[in-house]
């Protein structure tokens, strides 16, 4: 047992299917819980592998250890048993339940933010704009690190070659997702697809200069801004997709650890006490 967090199980209903949550709380949380934040962090893996305790090498560790966080995240079901939208509907349950357990979570119900590598930055992506559209939940922040969000290719990953995430690899996975779905692609599958970028969450993310998301994550940054949606992405070189859960020790890796954490405390200073929408 961890002297910072304790782990808990918890299991949701999602179509039907019994998903398990795993909640990650801090051992000693000086915050009182009008001031505690409550996270969806979102395991990526291509929407076709990977699983909840990824969270371990996630950025989301530090956040309950360092800064008192509660963490959520869901063991959703993956494209080669469940194709879109089984993710989807997985990932907005799992933020429902943190709204509706606040206070058992001892979380302020208007500090919930969502965030995840890779495709569980798409995802993060996707359960933003559902949020907005259903206002069942409020999302106060949003952090999709170097996240999966266009089915076509883009400038950067087309003909990539990178040793983690390429062409070849992106391809096959967004064909399982998508169920080789090739025509009326929603905006919820396949985030790059939105045109309405209005009162989404305010965004921090990163990402390397030659990898496969490049493109694809600063254009939802850009698309953000447009919208007049205070949104951030810093770039750093490589081509190793989620080079900072890989290659920790490198130093591009922790000058990204240290971003990523001060972009986080001035979201916790500028956005999750703004902004207040009850939605019952």
């Amino acid at each position: 047992m961890s002297k910072y967090y304790r782990m808990t199980k918890d299991q949701i209903e999602s179509d039907e299917q019994k998903i398990d949550l795993y909640i990650l709380k801090p051992v000693k949380n000086k915050k009182p819980q009008e001031q505690t934040p409550g996270i969806l962090w979102i395991h990526g893996g291509g929407y076709v592998t990977g699983m909840a305790k990824m969270i371990y090498i996630s950025r989301a560790m530090n956040l309950v250890k360092k800064y008192g966080a509660v963490v959520v995240t869901p063991e959703y079901r993956l494209a080669p048993q469940a194709p879109y939208p089984a993710a989807l509907h997985d990932c907005y349950a799992a933020l429902k339940y943190i709204k509706e357990h606040a206070q058992q979570l001892e979380i302020n119900v208007n500090q919930i933010m969502v965030g995840g590598e890779s495709a569980g930055g798409g995802l993060c992506a996707a359960v933003c704009m559902l949020a907005k559209d259903r206002q069942e939940v409020q999302i106060a922040y949003q952090m999709p690190l170097y996240p999966m969000l266009d089915d076509r290719d883009t400038p950067s990953s087309q003909d990539n070659h990178g040793p983690v995430w390429n062409t070849k690899r992106n391809h096959k996975a967004w064909k399982v997702y998508l169920g080789n779905r090739t025509t009326d692609i929603p905006v919820y599958a396949a985030p790059a697809r939105q045109k309405d970028y209005t009162n989404l969450p305010p965004a921090y993310t990163f990402v390397g200069d030659k990898e496969p998301f490049y493109c694809e994550t600063l254009t939802y940054i850009a698309n953000l801004k447009k919208a007049g949606i205070e949104a951030k992405a810093d770039v750093y070189p490589t081509n190793f997709h989620a080079f900072d859960m890989l290659l920790p020790f490198l130093k591009i890796s922790k000058k990204a650890i240290v971003q990523f954490e001060k972009n986080y405390l001035y979201a916790c200073m500028h956005y999750f006490a703004e902004n207040k929408r009850d939605y019952k």
